[in-house]
């Protein structure tokens, strides 16, 4: 953060953002430089940035970037098993959609379909509706996409309109997933501290 901050008084950049970082290292790091945005995965089922540093990234006011907004296509529907997965699929190594886990997490995502059916949605777009309508101020989505239909489909998220009611129903549908997000340390940011 020294060197972005040197950096800055060069003149070379204007900006920095983070990624992956734990409130305390936010903190720690708008400080010594102030920061921009952080990128965190955020998704109706990894709420874990909820806990304490959304708050922190409001306080600092500072933008937060949520990549896999889909739940790298559970919310989707993309697929509902492991074997729908290519072989070689990183996300067969990650600890939500193993054996025991991918079931679970895709039955809870799959109670998003009633729902979107009653707002004549997709559920990935209600998915997406969910977190635009937690802060459409500070919260920017980038969903990943494999073609032009699913990114107009994402970009029409934002005329899906949800009431306070529906956003509790939503959550208590999908809680956030079992599983961590990665193997070993980095399943969990906050406790790398």
């Amino acid at each position: 953060m020294q060197t972005f901050r040197a950096l800055k008084e060069e003149g070379k950049i204007r900006f920095c953002g983070l990624s992956e970082c734990s409130p305390s290292e936010l903190r720690a790091a708008h400080k010594v430089f102030p920061v921009t945005a952080i990128q965190m995965e955020y998704s109706l089922q990894s709420r874990s940035i909820e806990k304490e540093l959304l708050s922190v990234a409001k306080e600092l006011n500072v933008a937060v970037v949520c990549y896999s907004p889909l739940g790298r296509g559970l919310l989707s529907g993309t697929f509902t098993t492991r074997d729908q997965l290519a072989v070689g699929d990183w996300r067969l190594s990650q600890p939500r959609f193993g054996d025991s886990l991918i079931d679970v997490n895709a039955s809870r995502a799959s109670t998003l379909k009633s729902i979107a059916e009653k707002k004549k949605c997709t559920t990935a777009q209600l998915a997406l509706s969910w977190l635009l309508h937690k802060d459409r101020d500070s919260l920017f989505l980038i969903p990943g996409t494999k073609s032009s239909t699913r990114a107009i489909e994402n970009v029409n998220s934002v005329n899906v309109v949800l009431t306070e009611d529906d956003m509790k129903e939503i959550e208590a549908c999908v809680p956030e997933a079992e599983g961590d997000r990665y193997e070993g340390k980095w399943g969990q940011f906050e406790n790398r501290i």
